[in-house]
């Protein structure tokens, strides 16, 4: 046994009950039905420009998917019928400013897009692209999130 490796050990067999729980995050799954395919709409990210759901912190004094859709409108542009129940969740680790990885849970509400604006808060700073579920399999970098999609 190499040094330190019984103390490795115990940290694999109880680091993961002492470590701290994901923060919460919520997510929108914007869609549309276009020439009878479903198409998704993703935006990238601020630093690291992958590809992406809208998503942001939970808002004080407004539910879960309230959050989910303020985030839908302000990175996308996007309007529609908000669906109150999240269809499922995906976990990512969030780069800190100060380089540290924090663990995130984000839970994800459909939004069936009526109306995409053409002026939106974050406009100049994302990009956003309507694409296939096959698409994003090719585009999106979280592997939680693409199985979301691929079940949906």
């Amino acid at each position: 046994m190499r040094p330190f490796g019984l103390i490795d050990a115990l940290k694999g067999a109880i680091g993961p009950g002492l470590s701290r729980p994901a923060e919460l995050q919520v997510g929108a799954l914007c869609w549309r039905e276009k020439s009878g395919r479903r198409e998704y709409l993703l935006v990238n990210t601020l630093n690291t420009r992958r590809w992406i759901v809208p998503k942001g912190w939970p808002m004080k004094g407004r539910s879960l998917a309230e959050a989910a859709s303020i985030e839908a409108w302000e990175e996308a542009g996007v309007r529609g019928r908000l669906g109150e129940q999240p269809i499922g969740s995906y976990v990512y680790d969030k780069l800190t400013d100060t380089g540290l990885p924090v663990r995130c849970e984000v839970q994800v509400f459909p939004i069936e897009v009526s109306e995409l604006a053409d002026s939106y808060p974050e406009k100049r700073r994302r990009d956003r692209r309507w694409v296939t579920r096959e698409e994003a399999m090719k585009l999106l970098g979280e592997p939680d999130l693409k199985r979301l999609i691929a079940t949906v």
